[in-house]
């Protein structure tokens, strides 16, 4: 396996289409890709995310416990450089982007130290954008 960094596809369950798509466009400014009437393909910072029609489900949100806070699973996001996050993050509060986490540094002086936040999509898919103050620590032990 190559260490080279590719980017990646996920696609992602919406009930919402209409809503998604002005969600990802306009608040998140992921520039659109391809559609049709059931699916809707996004640069996602440089990897592609589709969001797919499916009917919504009841499925509460699942959390578990990291560094004293209820990270929801699943969930999906990107790794941003320390000014992009900080960037990224006063964009989203001007965009009123309801915070399930505010942005806050994560392990704060130990190995993988981190800023993060997490937030929902308009259908409740949860998404995690982080940095790494040294982003050599991203997968270290």
């Amino acid at each position: 396996m190559s260490n080279q960094v590719s980017p990646f596809h996920i696609a992602i369950p919406v009930h919402n289409l209409d809503d998604c798509r002005a969600f990802y466009r306009d608040v998140l400014n992921c520039e659109e890709g391809r559609s049709s009437d059931h699916w809707v393909d996004f640069n996602f910072f440089g990897h592609q995310l589709v969001i797919h029609y499916k009917p919504q489900s009841q499925e509460d949100l699942h959390t578990n416990p990291v560094d004293g806070k209820s990270v929801p699973v699943p969930h999906y996001g990107v790794v941003l450089n320390w000014s992009d996050f900080h960037d990224f993050a006063d964009h989203l509060r001007l965009k009123k982007v309801n915070f399930i986490i505010e942005p806050y540094v994560r392990f704060e002086g130990q190995t993988g130290e981190q800023v993060t936040m997490f937030f929902l999509d308009p259908a409740g898919n949860a998404l995690e954008f982080k940095a790494f103050k040294d982003q050599t620590q991203l997968f270290a032990k």
